[in-house]
């Protein structure tokens, strides 16, 4: 998709220049820290911070298209407001609409969008219904393990392992696929492969290297801690 839209982009376009890609909210926010850019279009729906919460943190830094397939997103405020949108699939009429809004408002004071923003944000959040299990195949049965239960996701070649304070599984999710469908107030993404229950973290602290570690209630293993999450617990 953000392949589409580059191209689709670079036709419409020729003088735009690309920056950056992101492949999720975080890397959104890191990119518009590294490179300042004028423009983002920030997909609503992204692992992690969706696009909505990306642009609350960006404040009036930039400028912000977003990207949908969702109507119960409320298109209608967008159109409301001094933002504009993309559905998914593109069509290049509207994204040609939208590139020639945004390009007169290049030169101004990108708008303040906290109040649409918030109020989207709640009513977004409120209509989701995060995962309560995982469903593990076990020959001919099926087992059910409460999310709650699980002390962490780790990724493992084409499969995601799911451990729990006694118990080891693989199912066929990825990590960006129960990144969307989990609670981001529970569970929180500590590594590219990674995913931690917050309520099974005993406490976290830096090995002999400087790095972070989460150590766990009911497990021996210590969870690596990448510089990209690090800000997680800042407070360290």
């Amino acid at each position: 998709m953000r392949r589409e839209l580059s191209d689709a982009l670079a036709s419409l376009w020729p003088e735009l220049s690309i920056v950056a890609e992101a492949e999720d909210g975080m890397q959104a926010l890191q990119a518009l820290d590294r490179y300042a850019p004028q423009l983002m279009f920030l997909d609503i729906a992204m692992p992690g911070m969706s696009g909505l919460e990306v642009a609350r943190a960006a404040g009036r830094r930039c400028h912000v298209v977003f990207v949908t397939a969702y109507d119960q997103y409320a298109v209608s405020a967008f159109e409301q407001g001094a933002v504009d949108y993309v559905m998914k699939p593109f069509e290049l009429p509207r994204l040609a609409a939208a590139v020639e809004r945004v390009r007169e408002r290049l030169d101004r004071m990108p708008a303040n969008l906290e109040g649409l923003l918030a109020s989207l944000i709640e009513r977004s959040t409120a209509k989701k219904r995060f995962l309560r299990w995982i469903t593990v195949a076990h020959g001919r049965s099926v087992r059910l393990i409460p999310v709650n239960d699980i002390c962490y996701f780790r990724a493992d070649s084409k499969y995601t392992l799911v451990v729990t304070p006694s118990v080891q599984s693989l199912i066929n999710k990825t990590i960006k696929e129960l990144l969307d469908e989990l609670d981001p107030e529970t569970f929180l993404q500590v590594h590219r492969g990674t995913i931690v229950n917050v309520n099974a973290i005993s406490a976290v602290h830096r090995d002999l290297r400087g790095r972070l570690e989460v150590q766990l209630k009911q497990r021996s293993e210590a969870l690596q801690v990448s510089t990209t999450y690090a800000h997680l617990f800042r407070q360290m």
